[in-house]
């Protein structure tokens, strides 16, 4: 332990007197600023008391104002962090396009500026600007959602689950739902179908077995205490082979021979054919309201690109009667996600979007050409081994060919062609280089592949590319000089 550098080491006073903890502190609050000065502080003087001098260099005594400049270099990075303890944003070079950990869809900028709007200010959430009286929350979205689909009519909820929720304790409680056994899902976090339907206070009847059900099934499980038919998309995983289901249409006859409603979980929510850009094989929202479901349900954070929430749609009668749902205000969705829903919606409304990643950065990224990847990996490929030139002579830079997902629980089969940056370095094995990207600044999430850490482009920003270089560039460094 050094004494004399030590005593070199600033006080949290004078940090807070420095011109970046004044900028910083007039737009970050200044008690973020002040603990992390704190916070920079006291690492420094850990590092010292173990023997190191601060920077990791073998310099030696370093005087007060360096070690005041190191401090406020640090500075924004750690107060930022501090004053945002949540969840922070990260880059996904998983290849995994809705990645279930790393919070599935991103928002495009334009929605997540009218989302700081509405979060920093007054909004007109139940407000009617035209007549000056109190109005709907489901006005921003329902009528633009009907247009959209198709539908007669929208409600919108907190998330999926909830939508399954409540769609069953209005058309179903105390009845019978017939569903075929195949159709029995669990998703993530241990989510199944039947035990949503026990809380629902609906009574389940399975037909069918795990591979094959018949519409004649359904039809042999009727009776005067059945209350609604019920299909549910297998978005997560696929039976092949020896297979048979009822389509939605012959569910809608059978329903509408014994005067039953029918309900489709669809889950994933697609609201149109993607099959032009080569991803097939998914159900639409809009097929699913043509081929006569009286209701439909799915989520706003899966294939719909938006934030998590929980889609209603249908005939105006049952509509009415699920909003009418006592329930419905415990399970309302927010202000800060209704906003975010509401740009969606709008962003769907025009064909082009779905390649457009300022206007739906989901759809843009699942349908990139392979091409585009590979012109993004070459270039940061480029910007690793120029960063890397001379001080990392142990590290190899390639570009390979990649499949990715859409993950999410949606399209379980359809693999899509992709391209990944792959590093290897003789000096740090590719699960530590792994992990030293998780701590850099924004944290890279990649993959481990044959020994070697491969960066996925078709969940990557082009504006990310700079980042990553410095991350994997500072990854394979000296391991005492590197820092997360």
């Amino acid at each position: 332990m050094d004494i004399a550098q030590l005593r070199e080491l600033p006080s949290v006073n004078d940090i807070m007197d420095r011109p970046e903890a004044l900028r910083l502190a007039s737009r970050l609050p200044r008690w973020a600023v002040r603990d992390a000065a704190r916070h920079i502080i006291d690492q420094l003087r850990e590092e010292i008391m173990a023997g190191g001098d601060g920077a990791g260099d073998g310099r030696g005594i370093r005087g007060r104002e360096e070690l005041a400049t190191m401090v406020e270099a640090r500075l924004e990075a750690v107060a930022a962090r501090l004053c945002a303890p949540g969840p922070r944003r990260v880059i996904n070079a998983t290849g995994v396009v809705l990645h279930t950990n790393l919070g599935r869809a991103p928002l495009p900028a334009f929605a997540a500026e009218v989302v700081a709007q509405a979060a920093t200010g007054y909004c007109d959430l139940e407000f009617d600007l035209t007549s000056g009286e109190r109005g709907s929350r489901q006005a921003h979205v329902a009528d633009a959602l009907a247009e959209l689909t198709g539908a007669e009519a929208a409600h919108v909820v907190n998330n999926n689950a909830a939508a399954v929720l409540l769609c069953l304790d209005t058309l179903a409680r105390g009845k019978q739902v017939v569903v075929s056994r195949g159709e029995l899902v669990e998703i993530g976090g241990a989510f199944r179908v039947p035990e949503i339907m026990e809380k629902s206070g609906a009574k389940l009847v399975e037909v069918g077995t795990t591979n094959r059900t018949r519409v004649a099934d359904y039809a042999r499980a009727i009776g005067p205490d059945t209350g609604l038919l019920l299909k549910v998309h297998t978005s997560n995983f696929r039976v092949v082979g020896f297979t048979e289901e009822a389509t939605l249409a012959e569910l809608v006859q059978l329903g509408r021979e014994h005067n039953l409603p029918v309900m489709y979980d669809l889950g994933s929510g697609l609201p149109r054919d993607l099959s032009a850009w080569g991803i097939c094989g998914e159900p639409t929202v809009r097929q699913a309201v043509a081929d006569g479901a009286d209701v439909v349900t799915f989520s706003g954070d899966k294939l719909f690109g938006g934030p998590q929430a929980g889609i209603i749609l249908g005939r105006s009668e049952m509509v009415r009667r699920i909003a009418r749902n006592p329930l419905a205000r415990a399970l309302r969705i927010d202000k800060l996600t209704l906003t975010a829903l509401a740009c969606v919606v709008a962003a769907w409304r025009d064909p082009a979007s779905v390649q457009d990643v300022r206007s739906l950065p989901m759809t843009a990224m699942l349908c990139a050409p392979v091409e585009q990847l590979r012109a993004r990996a070459e270039a940061l490929r480029s910007m690793i081994e120029d960063g890397a030139r001379g001080s990392a002579s142990s590290l190899s830079v390639g570009v390979v060919d990649d499949d990715s997902e859409a993950g999410g629980g949606s399209m379980p089969a359809v693999s899509i062609p992709g391209v990944s940056v792959e590093v290897r370095s003789s000096e740090v094995p590719a699960e530590e280089m792994q992990r030293r990207l998780r701590l850099c600044e924004p944290p890279v999430v990649a993959r481990v592949v044959n020994d070697a850490v491969r960066l996925h482009m078709r969940a990557v920003f082009d504006e990310d590319l700079c980042a990553i270089a410095n991350a994997v560039i500072r990854a394979v460094g000296a391991g005492e000089a590197w820092r997360g």
